[in-house]
């Protein structure tokens, strides 16, 4: 997907998302978060700093898994998914990490829904 596709599709999913959960306009980490909850599959609920901040971590290897980067190694005993990191993700620069996290995020919703989000959500 190409930079200004990935702009432009981004900005409906974060419209789609401020509707239907009736708030602001979520940023990548908000994403991330709803991803890893959606993940994780125990619904909302009340998480920890902590917890917050491995459910993103969950959204991120879940999505780079997308490329072969992580590969899920199975769940703990509280359900609580861990990846396993199969090959070196490269480093990458600010923006080009947040536009290919943003693209993955908007292939992961266009998954869920079996269409181009742009359609659902």
């Amino acid at each position: 997907m190409k930079p200004a596709e990935t702009h432009a599709k981004w900005k409906i999913l974060q419209q789609k998302i401020a509707q239907e959960f009736d708030s602001d306009i979520p940023d990548l980490k908000v994403v991330l978060f709803l991803i890893g909850v959606q993940e994780l599959g125990k619904g909302p609920g009340k998480y920890s700093k902590r917890q917050k901040e491995e459910l993103m971590h969950i959204a991120t290897c879940r999505l780079l898994s997308e490329m072969g980067f992580y590969e899920l190694e199975g769940l703990d005993q509280d359900g609580w998914p861990h990846w396993k990191l199969v090959k070196p993700v490269p480093s990458f620069a600010m923006m080009e990490q947040e536009l290919l996290l943003k693209s993955l995020a908007i292939h992961y919703f266009e998954d869920i829904y079996g269409e181009h989000q742009d359609a659902a959500i």
